[in-house]
């Protein structure tokens, strides 16, 4: 099942609106991978994952055609890429259950990400919770996924994806791949309110630039980062707690128009942080411009959007089938 050629997988999952962070850190990278590797990356969006958090049944639908719109206006073109729902692949919990024989519970309860959401979910901690890691094992191995684009933060799943395929092999002979954690360039994106937080929905819209706002929004939001009274800024002072506002709002300005916009920013010195935060709007909601176009025209049809989410479904779950095929076969039970 290996192959030396590189077969990237990765999701994303449908809990609301796309924030900066998350085009930053994930969406970002897949439209460069597929640009540098077409026809061999397959991205889905993860509905099962998103079932371990409390949600309203009525909203995933809507939530999963969001997402896909989502992505398809920042720019992945389903004849470079796979796109699909993660639950239309039912194999991946197949998949799942299978490599949960041969995966020691201790090495679910040592995971950073477990222990995490558990703390900020404490009234609902759940199998999937702690299970999660391998069904993104199964996930990334049911395709023969052997590059995984993640941050330095999501490495520790890598690893485990690569424990339970070892695990698999040395039970069963070898078959799956062991992937590769595909280090990107992702900038942590900070919380407008608190900048010396990432960028996070669950500490409320206000914290968050989504993709979807609009100009005026963009620059309401902006205006609540805080900054400190002296407007002198040096690049020692950036890295110091009282200086986390003013240098998200630099972050931002490079982020969408590049380093040379951020060296023009500090022009004047002391800064007028009004005029920055003025700078800072412009730059994000002028990068996002095409995306909120296009995005819009995308929602006017969904069907459409379906249909692209039901073809890649299908050329999935083709793959999918073979892969189960041939893992009950060495696994004795067919």
């Amino acid at each position: 099942m290996a192959s030396k050629e590189l077969l990237v997988v990765s999701g994303v999952q449908p809990t609301g609106p796309m924030h900066i962070g998350n085009w930053a850190g994930s969406l970002r990278n897949w439209i460069d991978l597929q640009d540098k590797h077409p026809e061999r990356c397959l991205f889905f969006i993860a509905d099962y994952h998103s079932m371990t958090i409390e949600y309203d049944p009525k909203e995933k639908q809507s939530q999963i055609l969001d997402l896909a719109a989502t992505v398809l206006a920042l720019g992945l073109d389903p004849k470079k890429s796979t796109l699909f729902v993660q639950s239309d692949v039912p194999e991946a919990t197949e998949l799942c259950w299978i490599f949960n024989t041969v995966t020691p519970i201790a090495e679910m309860e040592r995971m950073t990400q477990y222990k995490d959401k558990a703390a900020r979910h404490a009234k609902n901690i759940n199998m999937g919770l702690l299970d999660y890691p391998v069904l993104q094992a199964a996930d990334i191995l049911l395709y023969g996924g052997n590059a995984v684009p993640v941050g330095q933060d999501q490495v520790q799943h890598v690893e485990t994806t690569r424990v339970i395929a070892r695990s698999f092999n040395k039970r069963f002979g070898a078959f799956f791949p062991e992937p590769k954690a595909l280090l990107t360039d992702t900038p942590k994106v900070m919380s407008l309110t608190e900048p010396t937080k990432k960028m996070s929905k669950s500490h409320g819209e206000k914290s968050c630039l989504l993709l979807d706002d609009e100009p005026e929004t963009v620059l309401k939001k902006m205006k609540a980062v805080p900054t400190e009274p002296t407007g002198v800024v040096t690049e020692d002072a950036l890295e110091t707690e009282a200086f986390a506002g003013v240098k998200l709002l630099l972050d931002l300005i490079e982020l969408c128009e590049g380093k040379a916009a951020r060296k023009a920013a500090l022009a004047e010195s002391p800064v007028k942080y009004g005029d920055l935060k003025k700078r800072a709007a412009e730059a994000v909601a002028g990068r996002f411009a095409d995306y909120r176009a296009k995005k819009k025209e995308l929602l006017k049809n969904p069907d459409r959007i379906r249909m692209v989410l039901a073809s890649g479904g299908a050329k999935a779950r083709a793959h999918a089938k073979q892969t189960m095929q041939a893992v009950l076969k060495v696994t004795g039970l067919r």
